[in-house]
């Protein structure tokens, strides 16, 4: 599959993500008498990611995530040399998914920045006011084991056809542990779109948002051979 296709998988993938995920979050997550809350905004990244998967697999491999993109590499499931297109897909889609869901959100009376537009935090801009400490620990674990199911799901020797819905879920469960913590991040993309529209603080604290879940991809990729061996080794 020719690279120009594949990055064009992994853009609409993440603007997916990001609309889906971020936009129930903004849009739905307290909306007056039945807002969908934490829980819903959860199984909207989770359900975001599950759809995708299905249907962009096939093509680029559905990674719509840099920290994933990273984990692979370093898990020697990807090649390096084609991880900069792949990155650079993936941060494009979040950020027009988030100037799409700015533009939808903006057209509500009283709607505001201030409220976060769904952007990841920590210390005062935590939902929870974790400290950055809390913040940076919580996102190198949870993308550590959303990377280690991503690469136990998709390994050679696990059953077939079943590696979405495992991610999906995943994805679902690190939300349903991180939102009060840091609004949940695990993917670097989907935290630069809405620090871009909210810039300020947001802007500030991105940094956190791409060096946790990378080193908690890498450190799966690392991690999850030395635990499963190669697939030559399967019942050794």
């Amino acid at each position: 599959m020719p690279m120009s296709r594949r990055a064009l998988a992994e853009f609409f993938g993440t603007f997916w993500l990001v609309f889906g995920g971020c936009g129930s979050a903004v849009l739905a997550a307290g909306f007056p008498g039945f807002g969908i809350g934490f829980a819903g905004v959860a199984l909207a990244f989770g359900l975001t990611l599950l759809t995708m998967a299905f249907a962009i697999g096939h093509i680029s491999g559905c990674h719509i995530n840099p920290a994933v993109t990273v984990g692979l590499v370093v898990g020697k499931r990807f090649p390096a040399s084609e991880m900069l297109p792949y990155v650079v897909a993936q941060v494009a889609g979040g950020m027009v998914a988030a100037l799409v869901l700015y533009v939808i959100a903006s057209g509500a009376s009283g709607f505001s920045l201030d409220a976060g537009f769904a952007s990841n935090g920590y210390g005062l801009h935590s939902p929870g006011h974790y400290s950055l400490v809390a913040c940076l620990v919580s996102e190198v674990v949870l993308t550590f084991f959303f990377l280690f199911v991503i690469l136990g799901a998709t390994d050679s020797r696990a059953p077939k056809g079943f590696a979405p819905i495992a991610i999906g879920l995943c994805l679902t469960l690190v939300h349903l542990i991180g939102i009060p913590v840091t609004n949940l991040s695990v993917n670097p993309a989907r935290s630069t779109g809405p620090a871009v529209i909210v810039g300020g603080w947001a802007i500030q604290q991105l940094w956190l948002f791409w060096v946790a879940p990378i080193v908690g991809g890498a450190l799966a990729g690392l991690v999850y051979p030395l635990v499963a061996g190669k697939p030559a080794e399967a019942g050794k």
